[in-house]
């Protein structure tokens, strides 16, 4: 098992993209630039997550990513989502992944069907039991369709495997809830936009979007929310963590790494499509912005020194 002591050393772990080419298949060698320039900002990995469109992807593709993924040694932690709503399906998936390099499982609640306490905390401790790494517990209501209360991050509080948690619901009151129930879990924020707040009540760090694109960019982001210096995270963030999600996430984010020329092709897996984002404007001028910000913050710290 990966030891945690590692896993805190990153406080960035960036939701990568899956890149596929025209016709709709994964493209490897772009796979293989994008790991690279994660590892190079020091960011660790989340695969087949949501903006990876893990659930668009056959499970023999998915095997070959994160397979793929992992023989680059990328020299950064991997972690590879696990989502659904079929927990023997689920259990496989981690059955696979265990004989491979990964060092850490996202373990979201399942999607739809709504459980309750007893039934999320019988989800969660299957997969729990089942992984031989340190797993991240995922809350986002948006997606899944219910929020995971307190009470159920308080029964799985003591598991060995849970070392952390993915805050999405945007609930500041929830965040401070979950810190009590379980003072031990790293809490990490979901939503690039909110790392500041949350960083504030005690966040430890940051499952990106935006670092796909601003690799470099989102890692001092986030260094400097963690360390309250956040006067020059606003409003350039805001509005560029925006911008990202003007339309269903990853659209924004394809798009513009499209433009910057990161991935060959915008397209998405059915029935997501870049289409829907006709007005590249916002997501251009957020990257001048973010660039910009980026540059002062290096002349800034090359005078201190």
């Amino acid at each position: 098992m990966t030891n945690t002591n590692t896993l805190a050393d990153y406080s960035t772990w960036t939701a990568l993209v899956t890149p596929f080419d025209e016709l709709g298949a994964i493209d490897f060698d772009c796979l293989t630039d994008l790991v690279r320039q994660q590892s190079d900002a020091g960011n660790a990995i989340l695969l087949l997550g949501s903006t990876g469109e893990g659930l668009a992807i056959q499970l023999e593709d998915q095997l070959e990513i994160v397979d793929h993924v992992c023989k680059l040694k990328p020299g950064v932690p991997i972690m590879v989502a696990v989502g659904g709503a079929d927990l023997p399906a689920q259990l496989n998936w981690i059955k696979h992944c265990n004989r491979l390099d990964v060092d850490a499982y996202l373990l979201g609640t399942p999607f739809y069907a709504k459980p309750g306490v007893a039934g999320q905390t019988h989800w969660f401790k299957n997969l729990l039991d089942a992984a031989n790494h340190p797993c991240m517990i995922y809350n986002v209501p948006s997606r899944s369709g219910i929020n995971i209360p307190a009470q159920t991050v308080a029964n799985l509080a003591e598991h060995p495997n849970l070392w952390a948690m993915k805050e999405a619901s945007g609930d500041i009151h929830q965040f401070l809830a979950y810190r009590q129930v379980a003072p031990k879990l790293a809490i990490f924020s979901g939503e690039d936009a909110l790392m500041p707040y949350l960083a504030s009540a005690g966040a430890v760090g940051l499952v990106s979007v935006c670092s796909n694109v601003w690799p470099e960019q989102t890692n001092l982001y986030v260094k400097k929310a963690i360390a309250g210096e956040t006067q020059s995270l606003f409003p350039i963030w805001y509005n560029a963590t925006n911008a990202l999600f003007s339309e269903a996430n990853p659209i924004p984010v394809k798009v513009l790494m499209h433009l910057k020329n990161m991935i060959a092709s915008p397209i998405l897996r059915a029935p997501l499509t870049h289409l829907e984002l006709s007005d590249h404007q916002a997501i251009l001028d957020a990257d001048k912005a973010v660039a910009k910000w980026h540059a002062s913050q290096l002349k800034l710290h090359a005078l201190a020194d």
